[in-house]
């Protein structure tokens, strides 16, 4: 099954569509019966790297939220993620081998989620966090834990972005793994994560609530803005996590941005804005 050939579409409905672009057929896709209550709206979703798997956020519940996944194939239900905590999932990102995911909560608490174990398997505090929003996964650490990612970044209403490094999250689980010392649920580490990390930066170039955090494919650059003001994007180096100061200027006519993309072989940028165009620019090493 080639999910690159198939596109999902879903609205604020208990169902959603796949449109086979080979074959043309579009099929209606309904939620479980027996979940209507977890699953209201499907609008919120992502497919998974691995292309097997699509998380849909589920209807908030007082004191926290979930995450249902279902398999890209048959869109039958197989597992459930829940998180605790006030205001519920603001926003989740699947790991890039696609066997786990890392959630944010609206209180500032992210959730490492393991698929293969069906849990969570650690728990910690986002710096600061006032009001989390988007949540975003890039880089490789060159381990296989933790879905090999290297960088999470996370923005908040105020407008702030964190951004860690999980190498030595993942040395550390590995050294864990090793002297087989069972994952502890205090203040030191849980499968190798702190349970208050200290960012690598903490990026304050946005003024008003972060709605988009995009890693470029080979994890050398990071694209943060906000839909609440107009031009609100700024480009981050990595890994020396430095903003680009020559670019966007206050000439580059980018409006009020709806969506943010990069390209996979990381050769162009593309800008959706709210007054319906989309601006592509050129990434130039």
């Amino acid at each position: 099954m080639n999910l690159r050939n198939r596109i999902f579409a879903s609205g604020r409905r208990r169902y959603f569509h796949i449109w086979d672009l080979d074959t043309g057929k579009v099929d209606k896709v309904n939620g479980s019966a027996d979940r209507k209550e977890e699953q209201k709206s499907m609008e919120r979703f992502k497919v998974s790297p691995c292309e097997r798997y699509v998380g849909l956020v589920g209807t908030s519940r007082k004191g926290g939220g979930m995450i249902n996944v279902l398999d890209s194939g048959t869109a039958q239900w197989i597992a459930q993620m829940r998180v605790d905590g006030r205001g519920g999932v603001a926003d989740f990102a699947w790991w890039s081998d696609g066997e786990g995911m890392t959630v944010a909560s609206k209180n500032g608490e992210v959730s490492e989620w393991d698929g293969r174990q069906r849990r969570i398997i650690a728990r910690w505090l986002d710096a600061g966090a006032v009001g989390n929003t988007v949540i975003a996964l890039g880089g490789q650490s060159g381990r296989n834990q933790l879905g090999g990612d290297r960088w999470v970044a996370i923005g908040s209403t105020s407008g702030i972005v964190n951004i860690y490094d999980r190498r030595e999250w993942a040395a550390a689980a590995v050294a864990s793994a090793k002297s087989n010392v069972p994952a502890q649920n205090d203040d030191s580490t849980q499968a190798g994560v702190p349970r208050s990390p200290t960012p690598v930066r903490v990026f304050d170039q946005l003024t008003t609530p972060v709605s988009h955090l995009v890693f470029a494919p080979d994890g050398q650059m990071m694209v943060m803005a906000s839909r609440w003001k107009s031009d609100a994007l700024r480009l981050v180096h990595l890994p020396s996590c430095t903003v680009y100061r020559n670019w966007p200027t206050s000439n580059t006519p980018l409006g009020r941005i709806s969506s943010v993309a990069v390209s996979p072989k990381n050769e162009q940028l593309a800008v959706a804005a709210e007054q319906g165009r989309i601006r592509l620019f050129e990434i130039r090493g």
